[in-house]
């Protein structure tokens, strides 16, 4: 699994089972393989999971890379047991000669590292300036920890400098980024439960990425469902148009014109889509009067109103149907598309009747002026606006008056 030098961010995360419970861990790492997680971290705490972990890398799916701190002997025998990678706090394994010995042994078998720290964990010397400026404090220890595997002689390794604090570490990572010239892991470290935690770590990995920070990431969820982390992680890149992987999922918030259980159908409509593989785009929409519209550079799509609605692809009508019967002909266009390798078939006579359908909503809804309209007109407006700027002011122009013609 390449990481940095151009390769896409690559989704990690880390299982929630003790590692020695060999069964337990290999189930869970199965599951994080199939919800699309390119690595998975083990922890690796006692001799008792270095033995788990020399069957862990033989039959797992992905790369494990295992997790150390504290003790760099359990550091040496996770390389020698066949760790893909070697996850190190050289500030707490025990000086550097013992950081140098896994180093050493590292670059004979061409393991590669992950080298940090949190911000919970930074080294006594930095614990005043942390009190100062935590900000500075973590990358202060990112780039001594870097300075410490140069002078060893080991550089395949990535960067990792996280904080439970967003701000601190959009703000470090920036930093971190314009010193050292290493890939870098992202995370939020402890960011809590899976709903504020995949928050936060949207907010905070979000805007490092979209910088074109970051070469790897995990989100660190309070959850036993390690999966669920995964999920998130595909969710930030798909929303940055980073990575594509399976459908993505466009749902309008709902308004006072809502007329059929839209919350019952967009929840159908995802859970259906998980058994999908290709990165289709599909929107519901809850309300005829905008629909079509607004998700026009949608692949499919379902618009409806109290007793009919219409299917649509690509901006198009593609039939009117029954409110209860939309999303079954949603995913009869979705699959038949699919079997003809993703071209839509239109019938003209049903896809008039629908667009026919569409346009009586909309002349019906003429007089409300929505949120959707208003802007329309605002921007209408500013674009005459702009055009009549560009018009000649012919009392300052050195040629007023004048026209010319070819002779």
């Amino acid at each position: 699994m390449p990481i940095g030098g151009g390769a896409p961010v690559a989704v990690q995360t880390m299982t929630k089972t003790e590692t020695a419970n060999l069964s337990a861990t290999m189930e869970q790492i199965e599951r994080v393989a199939e919800a699309g997680a390119d690595i998975v971290r083990v922890a690796v705490p006692r001799d008792k999971d270095i033995e788990a972990l020399k069957v862990i890398v033989k039959k797992s799916p992905i790369p494990i890379i295992a997790d150390i701190h504290f003790n760099h002997t359990l550091a040496l025998k996770a390389i020698e047991a066949g760790a893909d990678c070697i996850r190190l706090n050289p500030g707490n394994i025990g000086g550097r000669d013992k950081v140098a010995e896994v180093a050493e042994l590292a670059n004979k078998r061409g393991t590669p590292m992950r080298i940090g720290v949190n911000s919970g964990s930074l080294p006594k010397h930095l614990h005043e300036l942390e009190r100062e400026n935590s900000v500075e404090a973590l990358v202060t220890a990112g780039v001594e920890f870097v300075e410490l595997m140069e002078g060893l002689d080991f550089t395949n390794f990535k960067v990792s400098i996280k904080s439970t604090n967003v701000p601190n570490t959009i703000a470090a990572n920036r930093l971190l980024s314009e010193k050292i010239p290493y890939p870098i892991h992202l995370g939020i470290t402890e960011a809590g439960t899976k709903w504020s935690g995949s928050l936060k770590s949207a907010v905070g990995l979000g805007a490092l990425l979209a910088d074109d920070i970051g070469d790897t990431i995990r989100i660190s969820l309070s959850t036993f469902h390690a999966e669920e982390e995964v999920k998130v992680a595909w969710e930030i890149l798909k929303a940055l148009q980073l990575r594509e992987r399976g459908p993505v999922l466009i749902a309008c918030p709902t308004c006072g014109r809502l007329q059929f259980d839209m919350d019952a159908v967009t929840m159908e409509v995802e859970q259906r889509l998980e058994s999908y593989d290709e990165a289709i785009e599909v929107a519901v929409l809850g309300c005829a009067v905008n629909g079509i519209g607004e998700a026009k550079h949608a692949d499919f799509g379902i618009a409806g109103a109290k007793n009919e609605g219409v299917v649509f692809a690509g901006g198009k009508a593609i039939k009117k149907v029954k409110t209860e019967e939309l999303v079954d002909a949603l995913f009869k266009e979705i699959d038949l598309s699919l079997d003809r390798g993703g071209k839509v078939e239109f019938d003209e006579q049903q896809s008039a009747e629908g667009a026919a359908w569409v346009a009586k909503i909309e002349e019906e809804n003429a007089g409300d002026l929505t949120p959707e309209k208003i802007a329309a007109m605002e921007h209408e407006a500013s674009q005459k606006e702009e055009n009549d700027k560009l018009l000649p002011d012919e009392d300052a122009s050195p040629t007023a008056g004048r026209r010319f013609t070819r002779a």
